[in-house]
């Protein structure tokens, strides 16, 4: 496959997000897929929470791990769900303590999962917003915020979604990083909206790494995010063909993240779903190889 110039693009920067494991096989996985990134020298690396809160403590120990055994940067999901403010706000000084730096501030999925009625838990933190602010009160943590590109599922107009997001920024977030999204337009109009809004801070596009094309639909449809019809067409009859779905789904994102660089876009999230292979292989057709290699 011959590969565009990409001379003219400005250097990408990724970061990678994984999710902790539920058993000791999944653990193994995910240790082998931070292994084989962490040469790629990520700006940092995200590790999120279960619907509901259900994998807190699983987080904590494997971020607390990648502080101790790796020269990764860990940003740790924090969410607003199933705990008070002070039962949170003990989760956050524990990170400090262990040197995280970095939380991604979020309000979370409602217990019973996506689809079900919001309803903040009594003494908790309402939303991102207020547990960005008490972030903050607690320590001074670089704080990244989650962003809809096509707004979010509750949010009745764009004007609240964006005010929703102006105040997370006054509260401290410096970094939001969106929703995933595979329509490059989808994305600018977002970015156009945010700056008419007076948003200023970088929105870092999450780029999601899901080739069970299947599963990829649920997962849209649960959060808002639109699949354009050449993508049904372009994945028809793969579905026992995991090989080329692997391909089909790296080489979209890595055209997706090109048709963003052409416009100034130089930091991409990848939502690696602990699959290092595919972060990897994406990665390559961005013209990104491990640092020793860069330096060589």
């Amino acid at each position: 496959m011959t590969q565009p110039p990409r001379d003219s693009l400005a250097p990408a920067k990724v970061s990678f997000e994984f999710f902790p494991p539920k058993n000791d096989e999944m653990e193994a996985r995910l240790w082998d897929s931070i292994s084989r990134l962490e040469p790629m020298d990520p700006a940092f690396v995200s590790v999120t929470y279960g619907a509901g809160g259900s994998t807190r403590d699983r987080t904590h120990r494997t971020v607390r791990r990648i502080v101790t055994e790796t020269s990764l940067k860990p940003a740790a999901h924090l969410t607003c769900v199933s705990a008070t403010c002070e039962e949170i706000d003990d989760v956050i000084r524990d990170y400090w303590a262990a040197g995280v730096r970095h939380i991604v501030a979020l309000r979370g999925d409602p217990p019973g999962g996506i689809g079900e009625c919001y309803t903040p838990h009594p003494g908790g933190y309402a939303n991102g917003a207020e547990l960005a602010a008490g972030i903050k009160k607690v320590a001074d943590f670089e704080i990244s915020v989650g962003c809809y590109p096509e707004k979010h599922p509750e949010s009745a107009t764009w004007e609240y979604d964006l005010d929703l997001l102006k105040q997370k920024i006054d509260n401290g977030a410096t970094r939001a990083i969106t929703q995933f999204f595979f329509d490059p337009e989808v994305f600018f109009r977002y970015r156009d909206r945010a700056r008419k809004a007076g948003i200023d801070i970088p929105i870092v596009p999450g780029i999601m790494l899901q080739p069970n094309f299947k599963g990829l639909k649920r997962m849209a449809s649960m959060c808002g995010a639109s699949i354009p019809q050449w993508m049904d067409e372009l994945y028809e009859g793969l579905d026992d063909d995991v090989k080329t779905r692997e391909m089909v789904t790296a080489n979209l994102a890595a055209n997706l993240c090109t048709a963003l660089q052409k416009d100034g876009v130089d930091q991409f999230h990848f939502y690696t779903l602990n699959k290092a292979a595919m972060a990897l292989s994406t990665c390559r057709l961005l013209g990104l190889k491990p640092a020793e290699l860069e330096d060589a």
